[in-house]
């Protein structure tokens, strides 16, 4: 390791990945015996004469964060705990009937119980309104049931498990396919999920001709709407609220290696994984940025030898992966044995292509990224073929039809050859995961194909006597080219952030990478807040017109709030040194904008406005009644103190206590809005109840649930419902912007990238 770890990195290291004992004691001394841990653990499951060598091989490739193993294998591999080391899962086929139903929701919690996100395709539900026979009703719809699985998902968070993840998918030719583009604009609604709509290539060519759209459900119309108005009210929701995204599902089936004996109708929670039923999500990257030789110079090249052989060590590993994790259901295990998918990607490519003087998206960017990858997806089939050969090929490997897929006739003829001669032991290798969490873990890289998201930015990191001290976060690539050239060496007009391509760049650069990745890629389309309507939707049609298989973008709003507070635009050829941080925000963002963070109580005035509450719980005969008084401060509201009242005297004690304690917390100013999520995470042994169509799973989350509508009505937090206050303006914001404050830290550092979000201040991350 040429320099030792940023502080940032040992930190991601030590609260995620390094193994400890029960009592907190460190069982992993340092980040090389994490490496060591991982690499036994997987040599496991080869031969006994060779496993040490195979071990030193999978060390060798972890060393110096080369090959970065999923989150799961590198917190799991050899704890022997019971967690799987996959990512993922798409669950099974949910049949149209409700026992069937029932027993997929049980299902998704024992999966999501394991620590797996899950992907559902709902579209096998019928529609709202729809017939049941044998019961004389009518059909519910599928986003009522999504409200159980959201509701679960939220239990089971309530029980101390890791934050869920799940990803539902809809097809955009399903009845109800209005409601659910439009479900996550209703305050509060399925924030467990993301949502994308599975967009067919008979939609888009009748989006393009402005043909009628049928929405049917078992070959009967229910209602026919015109293409390119159903398409804008995709666009628009998406515009707004940055969901629902689109997978171009036809294109993911028709390019997918194992078309002859499966299909696809969901994708993993952050869409770089479409899988069949019971689908297993296997994730690892190679970190181009440490195989660059002689960066920043004009003889900068990709190390070929040293990338070679760390693909084909970890391809191997993967594929031990597979033998060697748990599984949540064995239907998991058996579609995972039986075609051994594995997904090998890359992160730290926008580093890699500053460190070569390339501009991200631009024709050299673009010409070496293809270079790469298509390295990348031949080495990594040579490996899988080479396995194969040893180990045999997946279960399910047919010559001919393996052979006659799309994507695998566009190999090279050797590689095909490789194929035909000894078959190939994982159905599918290639895939760009978002790595986020692990790419700050190996010294703060670029993310994925992701550009930079910003050169740097200032982290407060809580210090164990409650304070915080702030510390400067520096992209790897800047940090590596201000110590060859000096702290006050301007940047170079190839070192590009997010903020400032253009959405073109994003999609290209997507584009150039799908042509050698089997399954899919994990990308978030950044695009300005004050983008035309039309030209949002040219990004999506060039996506899809360029061969992606989905899209996704952000576009930060006063609903889905800004992104991490970056520096002051450090643009090239600036000369502002390392050491003097690009900075607009102030020392103490809660001292700005009207919202301070005080120890001291605010005065109450004589009068405040105020809202009262009429609660009902099923196992009370009273209703409850919960005033909030709010007090304006800047020409800001924001709640000041809360009062319980009801007529059954059983509750008295604790909701006393209880308003005392919240309005004491209230009334101290600051980020308060953490409170909600607390109460809404308190889970009943007893069970909750079901209100409104919604399992709550407790009173006190009910009451949780009332302050959060409370605190979105008068503008305190987002509508969104997450732990957001609406904190200071800080200066070089524009007015109006909201930061994302993360819910773990509550610090204004949670960046949106690859459809997860991260805070770059804890590591915090939704999907990882």
């Amino acid at each position: 390791m040429t320099d030792a770890p940023s502080p940032i990195a040992l930190q991601i290291w030590d609260m995620k990945y390094r193994l400890k004992a029960s009592d907190g004691s460190a069982v992993d001394g340092d980040v090389e015996a994490s490496w060591r841990r991982v690499a036994q653990a997987l040599a496991a499951a080869e031969g006994e004469d060779c496993r040490g060598d195979h071990e030193e091989a999978f060390y060798d490739a972890m060393a110096d964060y080369k090959f970065l193993p999923a989150g799961r294998i590198l917190a799991g591999a050899g704890t022997e705990r019971n967690v799987t080391l996959f990512n993922c899962f798409v669950m099974g086929t949910i049949p149209d009937d409700m026992a069937g139903i029932f027993d997929h929701l049980k299902e998704a919690a024992l999966t999501m119980q394991a620590g797996g996100g899950i992907g559902y395709d709902f579209s096998t539900l019928r529609p709202k309104g729809a017939r049941v026979k044998g019961v004389g009703a009518d059909a519910s719809g599928p986003l009522t049931f999504m409200d159980v699985w959201d509701a679960m998902c939220r239990t089971i968070m309530s029980a101390g498990h890791r934050r869920g993840a799940m990803m539902a998918t809809m097809r955009c030719d399903h009845p109800d396919i209005e409601a659910f583009i439009g479900a996550k604009q209703e305050a509060g609604r399925l924030r467990m999920f993301n949502l994308s709509v599975l967009v067919t290539d008979a939609f888009m060519a009748a989006v393009k001709a402005d043909d009628a759209w049928e929405l049917k459900f078992d070959g009967m119309v229910h209602k026919t709407v015109g293409a390119r108005e159903l398409w804008d009210q995709i666009m628009r929701a998406t515009y707004a609220y940055a969901e629902p995204g689109v997978i171009f599902i036809d294109r993911i089936n028709r390019r997918n290696n194992l078309n002859y004996c499966e299909s696809i109708a969901a994708t993993n929670p952050c869409g770089e994984q479409p899988l069949p039923p019971y689908g297993a999500c296997l994730l690892g990257s190679v970190n181009l940025s440490r195989f660059i030789t002689e960066p920043f110079r004009d003889d900068a090249a990709l190390d070929t030898e040293a990338f070679d052989r760390t693909v084909a060590a970890a391809v191997r590993m993967m594929d031990n992966v597979v033998d060697v994790s748990r599984f949540p259901l064995k239907a998991q295990r058996h579609e995972a044995q039986a075609k051994r998918r594995i997904g090998l990607g890359v992160t730290g490519l926008a580093d890699a292509l500053i460190m070569m003087k390339a501009r991200y998206g631009s024709p050299r960017a673009l010409e070496l990224t293809e270079t790469w990858m298509k390295r990348l997806q031949r080495q990594a089939y040579l490996a899988s073929a080479k396995l194969a050969e040893e180990k045999g090929p997946f279960p399910l490997f047919e010559r001919d039809a393996y052979l006659a897929g799309e994507s695998v006739m566009e190999l090279d003829d050797d590689v095909r050859e490789a194929i035909a001669e000894h078959g190939i032991r994982n159905a599918l290798v290639t895939s760009i995961a978002p790595t986020g969490t692990i790419s700050l873990f190996a010294d703060n890289v670029s993310s994925g194909l992701e550009p930079v998201f910003a050169f740097s930015y200032t982290r407060n990191v809580l210090m164990p006597d409650g304070s915080r001290r702030s510390e400067e976060v520096a992209d790897y690539a800047v940090r590596l080219y201000r110590r060859m050239r000096g702290d006050d060496a301007p940047l170079p007009d190839y070192f590009v952030d997010a903020q400032t391509l253009h959405p073109e760049d994003h999609v290209k650069m997507q584009a150039a990478v799908q042509k050698y990745v089997d399954s899919s890629i994990s990308k978030t389309i950044n695009v300005p807040e004050d983008i035309a309507f039309e030209d949002f939707k040219s990004v999506y049609l060039m996506a899809y017109e360029s061969g992606c298989k989905g899209c996704t973008t952000y576009r930060p709003n006063d609903v889905t709030g800004a992104v991490l507070e970056a520096p002051a635009k450090e643009s090239a050829q600036s000369s502002l040194p390392l050491d003097e941080p690009a900075s607009t925000t102030p020392a103490d963002a809660y001292e700005t904008g009207g919202v301070v963070y005080m120890t001291a109580p605010l005065d109450r005035p004589e009068v405040l406005p105020g809202q009262t509450y009429k609660l009902r719980w099923p196992e009370s005969d009273h209703a409850i009644y919960l005033t909030v008084n709010d007090t304006v401060r800047d020409g800001r509201r924001r709640p000041f103190e809360v009062f319980i009242n009801s007529k059954n005297m059983d509750h008295y004690a604790w909701t006393l206590g209880l308003t005392r304690m919240i309005s004491a917390v209230f009334r101290r100013g600051g980020d308060v809005s953490f409170v909600v999520e607390e109460l809404k995470a308190v889970f009943d042994p007893r069970g909750g109840q079901w209100m409104g169509g919604r399992y709550v799973p407790s009173l006190l989350a009910a009451i949780g649930e009332v302050l959060e509508t409370h605190m979105i009505n008068i503008g305190f937090i987002q509508p969104e419902g997450g732990n957001v206050e609406i904190l200071a303006r800080a200066a070089g914001r524009p007015a109006g912007r909201l930061p994302d404050t993360c819910p773990r830290c509550s610090q204004p550092s949670l960046i949106h990238q690859e459809g997860c979000n991260l805070c770059t201040s804890c590591g915090f991350s939704k999907c990882a």
